[in-house]
């Protein structure tokens, strides 16, 4: 998703802010809490009141799939949490989920409901890069840790107007210029491929990023890019780029970018004889690539991903078979993503004693060793959690875990 523009997430927020405040004098449970450093609920450890936390995704509209995997998953570790116990001694996780609609603005108006009105200590989403930058000024202002599963862009949780690390905001996901250096990795070591394409989409803030980093280190791994071509999320006919990869003998191409544009070019790719490797990025992960693309033309196609249901971890096979139950289905990345951000909150949660947002920020910045499904993870000073990447191969259809590389 492309990010939203600044004059638009001000004008927004300062409309939302200035309706609640209009609002709030029937008192109740939409009473608006006022800003601090203590945060709005307090020291919420004693008693038996549930914990609520915000649940911010994509349930419909053009990413939908990304947001329902990472609800169910959350839905699903809240469920296993409060079975255990819940957190502090015996209070249960309350989640609110809304749906942002896989809208910008409405992921700005989902986070200043759940923030200002439900009073959440925590935000836990959007899945989007675009729809979390967008929700960043409502946990900031009100000193609230938003926790994001999939957003990739290292903006998410650096100003890039400041250099500065954001307080409140974390992310369970690796961020993009790592998924890019190993991808660049993989393919020039483990593929033994020189001679590369980038096709990547020219709307897409991601996307973009992702080919920058990518071409920077395949160049200095000793490979070139013979050819790079952007498109636009609206485009439907790639045929005559894809002509112009395989005229400069491209021996791979790397498609950084969503699963819907991924899937037609790899299948018109395959229409025109270009079965060169395709390897792209996590947006990759979704049950309709396969669907849009089918599933002999995602042969010899591979992409960097977060997990891999495949992984005989026990911790992994236990989520696995959990979710399947549940849902009936094998869990994707995004999923896995939100099952871990829940247990990670609660962690959080316990280790600092208290449901006070301050207190919860404090404790996920000093996560350290956490033991999730994706991976054993340590926050860095930039709030983004180290771990390895794992490379997908799609194989008649199906998701194998090829390796595991850990980025430099």
């Amino acid at each position: 998703m492309k990010k939203i523009s600044k004059w638009l997430v001000m004008v927004v927020l300062l409309t939302f802010v200035a309706g609640i405040a209009i609002g709030c004098g029937g008192g109740g449970q939409s009473s608006q809490p006022a800003p601090s450093s203590e945060g709005s609920q307090g020291d919420a450890s004693g008693g038996g009141e549930p914990i609520k936390v915000g649940v911010n995704y994509e349930l419909s509209g053009a990413v939908a799939t990304y947001g329902t995997h990472s609800k169910d998953g959350i839905l699903l570790a809240i469920e296993e949490i409060n079975a255990a116990g819940g957190v502090l001694g015996g209070r249960m996780l309350e989640p609110i989920v809304l749906d942002n609609k896989s809208d910008n603005a409405e992921s700005l108006s989902v986070a200043t409901r759940l923030i200002a009105d439900e009073g959440v200590v925590a935000h836990l989403g959007p899945a989007t890069t675009g729809n979390t930058l967008a929700a960043i000024p409502v946990a900031t202002e009100y000193k609230v840790p938003l926790l994001t599963t999939s957003a990739t862009s290292p903006d998410v949780t650096v100003d890039p107007q400041t250099g500065q690390t954001r307080d409140y905001i974390f992310r369970t996901c690796f961020i993009d210029p790592p998924q890019a250096i190993v991808a660049a990795s993989f393919i020039y070591n483990d593929l033994g491929l020189k001679k590369a394409a980038v096709y990547y989409d020219n709307t897409n803030d991601y996307s973009k990023g992702l080919y920058k980093v990518f071409k920077e280190e395949f160049t200095k791994l000793g490979g070139t890019v013979v050819a790079e071509e952007g498109y636009v999320d609206t485009d439907k006919e790639f045929r005559p780029t894809l002509t112009k990869f395989r005229d400069a003998g491209a021996e791979v191409v790397y498609l950084p970018g969503y699963y819907q544009q991924a899937a037609l070019i790899v299948s018109q790719a395959r229409e025109l004889g270009l079965n060169v490797p395709f390897v792209g990025a996590d947006g990759w992960d979704s049950p309709d690539l396969v669907k849009i693309a089918g599933a002999e033309n995602l042969n010899n196609t591979f992409f960097t991903n977060h997990y891999s249901s495949q992984d005989q971890d026990p911790k992994v096979q236990k989520f696995v078979e959990a979710y399947k139950a549940k849902y009936g289905d094998a869990p994707d990345s995004f999923a896995a993503l939100g099952y871990d951000a829940a247990y990670l909150l609660a962690d959080a949660i316990n280790r600092a004693g208290s449901a006070d947002p301050e207190a919860i920020k404090t404790a996920l910045a000093n996560t350290k060793d956490f033991e999730a499904v994706t991976g054993t993870m340590s926050f860095d000073e930039f709030h983004n959690p180290v771990k390895e990447i794992a490379i997908i191969e799609m194989l008649d259809g199906n998701q194998v875990l090829k390796t595991k590389i850990a980025p430099n």
